[in-house]
């Protein structure tokens, strides 16, 4: 289509609308891989100041994205992503949470 947007072999066009829906993507804080949102996990600050699973995604604040997977989570308590994505100061425990992503990996 010259000029103008020529959609890729995966979408579809119907002359003025596209037919696929825009799935939301995040970045997880432990291997940095994008994935729909469905997929991960979101994490937030709890009021203790303590880690917690956002299990509806809807809690106020920001939240740090992870997959439902050990090797994702020890990466990123490695790299001390949890405290950098939410922007908290000094150190942060991200073994508070390894229980519940252990087992929604487990889960699904």
């Amino acid at each position: 289509m010259a000029g103008g947007y020529a959609p890729s072999s995966l979408e579809e066009f119907d002359g003025c609308h596209h037919l696929d829906r825009h799935v939301p993507e995040r970045t997880c804080v432990g291997c940095r891989g994008k994935a729909p949102r469905h997929r991960l996990v979101r994490v937030v600050v709890s009021t203790d100041n303590g880690l917690t699973v956002d299990s509806t995604a809807t809690a106020p604040g920001r939240g740090a994205w992870i997959h439902p997977d050990e090797n994702c989570l020890n990466q990123a308590i490695k790299k001390r992503a949890f405290a950098r994505a939410l922007r908290i100061d000094g150190p942060c425990d991200g073994e508070t949470i390894r229980a519940q992503v252990v087992c929604l990996a487990r889960h699904g």
